[in-house]
């Protein structure tokens, strides 16, 4: 699709803008856990009938190396659409795929030698899966949406703007640029789309209906068990190297360090477009990569419980339930607006609307008897005020929890 087709299509069109952010920060030492949720997932996946999958071709986005919008390697950028029809023809929805950041050169270019930081390694089809599925039995409100992936390779959020000479394209201006100039068809979601919405919505026109939905985005600026800050460590280092202190938030610069202005708490209350946050209280991730970091239990006492939490023992527990409060906490405010949407459940998981066993199937996590995928719908289309919080582990029984 050419820009100017595509700019035709968003005279009339209803965008959803979303990510799940499934995350890995490269560095040398840290351990994989970015693979090993996707090859969890991957498995959970494959219980599915494989002829029956939706399968995406890539397509590279020409031209976008003369606006300085290419990966870490300087390979163009590149993304996956399903075309939408009947009554979603003209209505979009937009993931940007996630997959963590790196905060070091060395990490960076380590990134430009994997699918997170050249289009060379990239799949070349990708499944359509949950909120990406074309079935209406699988995907109720979005399956005859226009659907987008774009493939995520810039390492700081679709945000880095940075060019340093040592490692060629370290960082380039692929998550600034591509973003205003794809703008008519595509956005951001997770982390991403927490730092771009409002942004975004800046770039359509008035009438057109914009709503962002963050899945698994809800980074906290937690402290670790050894009393140390891994994720505000390693935040620090994506700033700085990746060049983001101009294009983070002004509002919140003007009185926080532009780390502080990367964590999601202290940007959602701000936004000024519709938001939905989707968020496991115990997200896996947060859990093996900032809260129990092999850095912060050098004797290994939580390695059994980081791996399986029915494995942890009541200390450790109520450590996870502080983290639960801190993050029910830091979205009151964001809560209290009309517009928003909340569904966060008391689940040890990750991100939950590309899986399809959690979006929408007969055993799907649910809060107040809804599925993801029908609470999300209710927001968006204004159905109902949706605004889940589930009560403190392990009271929910319908979490389908990852295990390490």
């Amino acid at each position: 699709m050419t820009p100017a087709e595509m700019n035709l299509r968003f005279a009339a069109v209803i965008c959803c803008l979303w990510l799940c952010s499934v995350v890995c920060v490269v560095q040398s030492g840290s351990s994989s856990t970015d693979d090993a949720i996707w090859l969890l997932e991957s498995k959970l996946m494959a219980t599915s009938n494989a002829s029956q999958l939706l399968m995406v071709p890539l397509t590279l986005i020409q031209g976008a190396a003369s606006k300085g919008a290419v990966c870490l390697d300087g390979t163009l950028p590149g993304y996956h659409l399903h075309r939408g029809f009947g009554s979603g023809a003209n209505r979009w929805l937009i993931q940007l795929e996630g997959g963590g950041w790196c905060n070091t050169r060395r990490s960076c270019i380590f990134r430009k030698t994997t699918r997170r930081g050249s289009s060379n390694h990239m799949e070349k089809v990708l499944a359509f899966t949950g909120i990406l599925s074309n079935k209406a039995n699988e995907n109720p409100d979005f399956f005859n949406w226009n659907r987008v992936k774009l493939r995520y390779c810039d390492g700081a959020s679709f945000t880095g703007d940075s060019e340093d000479q040592r490692t060629k394209n370290l960082a380039s201006g692929y998550g600034r640029t591509s973003l205003q100039r794809h703008a008519e068809s595509r956005s951001a979601g997770g982390l991403a789309s927490i730092l771009h919405c409002d942004k975004f919505k800046e770039l359509l026109p008035g009438t057109t209906k914009v709503k962002c939905l963050s899945d698994a985005g809800m980074f906290m600026d937690a402290v670790d068990v050894s009393g140390g800050h891994s994720l505000r460590n390693m935040f620090q280092g994506v700033v700085t190297v990746q060049n983001l202190q101009k294009e983070l938030s002004t509002t919140c610069t003007k009185h926080l360090d532009p780390t502080s202005c990367f964590f999601p708490q202290n940007l959602v209350s701000e936004i000024k477009t519709p938001m939905f946050l989707l968020n496991a209280a115990y997200d896996a991730w947060q859990v093996q990569e900032s809260l129990v970091p092999p850095s912060a239990d050098r004797t290994g006492s939580w390695k059994a419980c980081k791996s399986d939490h029915s494995h942890c023992n009541s200390s450790q527990i109520h450590f996870f339930q502080d983290f639960r409060s801190q993050m029910v906490n830091a979205v009151k405010t964001f809560s209290a607006s009309a517009h928003n949407g909340l569904f966060i459940n008391s689940c040890f998981a990750h991100c939950q609307s590309e899986r399809q066993d959690i979006w929408f199937a007969p055993d799907s996590p649910k809060l107040y008897g809804k599925t993801v995928a029908e609470s999300v719908g209710d927001w968006y289309f204004d159905r109902k005020t949706v605004k889940a919080i589930d009560c403190p582990y392990p009271c929910d029984k319908t979490c389908h929890d990852l295990t390490f």
